[in-house]
């Protein structure tokens, strides 16, 4: 049988827990990933674009599990009554091809992009660093604060987006986190202005340059989640060329982040060379770095494995019958022979 876990179990288990334990656990599970990153067949994401956004699949293989996420990436959905980004993913055995878990990856998808972005600023930010410039308040966002209140003690957040609104629902949706301070910022340049780390985290498929040279300070992190696709970018090129910047793969990253930008050769170094060792993090207190994050097959093949592993061990979800394994598995047309049940 192939475990289901929908979005309303999923949102169950992370309330349940506590969004701020979920995440720290899933970002240990990504970091146990990004250690044994030569164990991995790799690629980057599949995608088919459209004028309204992209739809894309996004394999991963250790040898002894196999994954797979559907995600889109739609702007202007909201408009429509859907959400930007929709997800699911598939977690199956590679000895025999078995499918073990159809899950949700819409919330999963915003967990695992927090707890890969704090993660990496755990290796980039500079110590001690209290305050983040939030820019862009839309689905993800909670999930970023908390990530970064977390695993990095970010006491205060510069909260800014185009949409009031969104900024509204962020404010509301924080208030339970009094450790967290929120202050609402007039504009991007009055939410970076003093802020140790900056996350950009926007919706708009355009060559964007929502952080720009002016506004950069010494020692600052930019955490870069926004600009994921061909022809989606946040950041000014000229602050990637001030900057060291990371990335999850340069294969995909080069066609899909912040780099596109650049030239082919810019260099960039791989997050799993900081997280192993083989590349120091942060190199000095006044050094601007970058975590360029398009997101990776691997972060969603570690929250797939931590999902099926809970859900297990908690005996949530619905067992599907969604391949034939309880009869002669020659006999496919003896199927056919069963009445449909139907649902009334």
């Amino acid at each position: 049988m192939t475990r289901l876990i929908d979005l309303p179990t999923l949102a169950a288990l992370v309330h349940d827990m506590g969004a701020a334990h979920f995440l720290c656990e899933l970002a240990d599970e990504i970091h146990a990933d990004f250690l044994r990153w030569n164990a991995f067949d790799k690629t980057a994401r599949l995608a088919s674009h459209s004028p309204q956004g992209v739809i894309e699949l996004m394999p991963v293989s250790d040898r002894r599990l196999y994954s797979f996420k559907y995600v889109n990436g739609h702007p202007g959905n909201p408009a429509h009554g859907l959400p930007t980004v929709m997800a699911f993913g598939v977690l199956a055995e590679v000895a025999t091809g078995l499918p073990l878990l159809l899950s949700e990856m819409t919330l999963a998808t915003a967990l695992r992009t927090a707890a890969t972005s704090a993660l990496a600023a755990q290796a980039l930010a500079r110590t001690g660093s209290r305050s983040m410039a939030l820019i862009g308040n839309g689905a993800q966002a909670e999930f970023q604060a908390l990530a970064f209140h977390a695993l990095l003690g970010i006491t205060e957040l510069r909260v800014f987006d185009v949409a009031p609104t969104a900024t509204d629902k962020l404010v509301r949706n924080l208030a339970r986190t009094p450790a967290l301070r929120l202050v609402r910022a007039a504009s991007v340049a009055d939410a970076v202005r003093g802020a140790d780390i900056v996350t950009t985290i926007t919706a708009a498929k355009c060559h964007a340059r929502i952080v720009t040279p002016d506004m950069l300070e010494p020692g600052m992190h930019l955490n870069a989640v926004g600009g994921d696709c061909p022809g989606k970018t946040e950041i000014d090129p000229e602050v990637l060329r001030r900057a060291r910047i990371v990335v999850e793969y340069a294969p995909q990253s080069r066609i899909e982040g912040e780099v596109q930008q650049l030239a082919e050769n810019h260099p960039v170094t791989e997050l799993w060379q900081i997280l192993t060792g083989k590349v120091k993090g942060r190199e000095d207190a006044l050094q601007i770095t970058c975590f360029d994050s398009v997101g990776f097959a691997l972060e969603d093949h570690a929250v797939l494995r931590l999902i099926h592993r809970l859900a297990q061990a908690r005996g949530l979800g619905t067992d599907l019958a969604l391949v034939p394994t309880d009869s002669d598995p020659r006999d496919l047309f003896g199927r056919t022979r069963s009445r449909l049940r139907r649902v009334v």
